[in-house]
């Protein structure tokens, strides 16, 4: 059975929080920054990538 990719969402903010999505199933919500060079950012927990939109991006940077 093949494992699914985690989940990628795009993103203006350079800080996100991140709780998994599932309510009671999900994990406990963190807040990720995401890196300039790099551009996006991953969950420890679940995996999930979040992506900045450089063009409409707001925030600390």
């Amino acid at each position: 059975m093949p494992i699914e990719a985690p989940e990628t969402e795009v993103v203006t903010s350079w800080k996100v929080a991140c709780d998994g999505g599932e309510g009671a199933l999900g994990h406990p919500r963190v807040w990720l920054t995401i890196p300039r060079d790099e551009g996006f950012v991953e969950c420890g927990y679940c995996d999930k990538k979040y992506v900045i939109d450089r063009d409409h991006a707001h925030g600390d940077h």
